[in-house]
């Protein structure tokens, strides 16, 4: 039996029942792979994509699918999608795997389809999965073929394709992003295989609680997989009841699935999409959000020094001169994660991005800086003021260096006006947001000296 076999007739024998007048089948392949849906109609989910007048579904339907990526996390039909497309379109199904398969493999595969091609006009459907795991190379290897069409490519990958695929395959290919079921959708799953005899567990006389179904869809996160993979250990380790009936409930529920696992690769999307929905929870001063999206960090068993790096950030970016407590205990939690690590870096950390969440807010730091590197990049670089320069050395006097600075801390209030810059330039505008609203008041009153200065012809030039 070839592999693809497994995934459109599941193997199965049968054993007498001896309390049942038909034969029970005993099935290999798990419930997952049997359940595999065989047309678009019982393809469960991804309604974004597969709607009827959605542009997948146009293509199928009219066979002017040419190549594609799926890319989504796990148990979201991305394999059962491709061969429904080669099913429909009557097309030779050949898979590799970017793990598995080698170079001979993907030439011997794309020579058979195009001798194919050539002596019969059937088409192939050429399905990688995990095609972000082949090379350069090998992902250059598919492109003539691909562009002679030789083979409809169908490659499957969790990774964002526009990062983790070559350019030239990704601009040949149109990209399909599948996102994870549902909660109602994998109910109706999982109810669907309880009642299917011929694929499903429908041949068994289960009774599933709707809150033990549902417990096992609210935990799968959305992978369809998953979901019912666990129902099937439910119903195949839980012992009937003298009346026959296999009951799974929500204490058997639990036991099935165990601890959730949550989508989060280290570096792919769901890394640098949570990060950034932390980051912009704490500018946005939601500490729920925040809490949530560290929390989802920390039971991935992020590294700590990945989260406190951006508290850091976040804390001279988004809070600054409102607050300037907030990098200092950002720093210090940093610092702290480092030293004890998980578990109990989680409490430093909350409290640092808590605090965040909840300061004052200014990004006039990174403004600041930003605008003056700007000008540094794109305009004349402004000389050093005579008076400004360094007067230490020997021989410095005799160029002027120094001649007319005055030492601020000789004049009242500590300040006195002069030119530091040479040019007139404004790049820190402070807010009125927590501390910073003190800080503006003494620059306002700082900057209309030297302008009164200027303009009596008093300033230091």
């Amino acid at each position: 039996m070839s592999r693809d076999d497994l995934f459109t007739t599941p193997p199965e024998t049968t054993v007498a029942d001896k309390s049942a007048e038909a034969a029970t089948p005993i099935f290999t392949a798990p419930l997952a792979a049997r359940m595999r849906p065989r047309t678009l109609a019982e393809f469960a989910g991804q309604t974004h994509i597969l709607s009827p007048g959605q542009l997948l579904r146009r293509a199928i339907e009219s066979d002017r699918i040419q190549s594609l990526i799926f890319y989504g996390p796990p148990g979201t039909g991305k394999t059962s999608l491709a061969q429904i497309i080669a099913r429909h379109t009557k097309s030779k199904f050949e898979r590799l795997s970017g793990v598995e398969s080698n170079v001979a493999d993907m030439r011997r595969v794309l020579s058979a389809a195009a001798n194919r091609l050539a002596n019969t006009g059937q088409p192939t459907i050429l399905f990688i999965d995990e095609i972000h795991r082949f090379n350069k190379a090998q992902q250059d290897i598919l492109l003539p073929d691909v562009e002679g069409g030789n083979v409809r490519l169908i490659g499957a990958t969790t990774h964002n394709p526009f990062f983790f695929v070559n350019s030239p395959l990704v601009s040949r290919s149109q990209i399909f992003e599948l996102r994870p079921l549902t909660e109602e959708e994998l109910y109706h799953l999982m109810n669907r295989a309880l009642a299917d005899s011929e694929r499903g567990l429908g041949h068994l006389r289960i009774h599933a609680a709707e809150n033990a179904l549902r417990h096992l869809a609210t935990i799968s996160d959305g992978d369809a997989r998953k979901a019912l993979n666990a129902l099937e250990v439910a119903a195949l380790t839980t012992e009937p009841d003298p009346d026959g009936f296999i009951r799974i409930n929500l204490a058997v529920a639990e036991q099935s699935i165990q601890r959730k696992a949550i989508v989060y690769d280290g570096d792919g999307d769901a890394h640098y999409d949570t990060i950034s929905a932390f980051i912009k929870s704490m500018r946005g001063s939601d500490p729920d959000a925040t809490l949530y999206w560290l929390a989802k960090m920390i039971h991935a068993g992020e590294d700590p020094r990945f989260i406190t790096r951006r508290i850091v950030i976040c804390s001279a970016e988004d809070v600054g001169l409102a607050d300037p407590m907030a990098l200092i205990l950002a720093n210090a939690a940093h610092q702290a994660a480092e030293f004890i690590g998980w578990p109990e870096a989680r409490i430093p950390i909350a409290e640092a991005a808590i605090y965040i969440a909840t300061a004052n807010k200014s990004n006039t730091s990174i403004v600041s800086i930003d605008a003056a590197l700007e000008d540094v990049r794109s305009g004349r670089t402004l000389a050093v003021p005579e008076h400004l320069r360094d007067a230490h050395y020997a021989g410095a006097k005799k160029l002027g260096h120094g001649r007319g600075y005055q030492y601020a801390h000789d004049h009242p209030d500590h300040f006195v006006p002069q030119d530091h810059l040479g040019a007139a330039r404004r790049y820190y505008e402070p807010t009125e947001q927590g501390a910073e609203k003190k800080i503006k008041e003494r620059v306002e009153k700082w900057r209309a000296l030297i302008v009164e200065s200027r303009t009596g012809g008093q300033l230091h030039q």
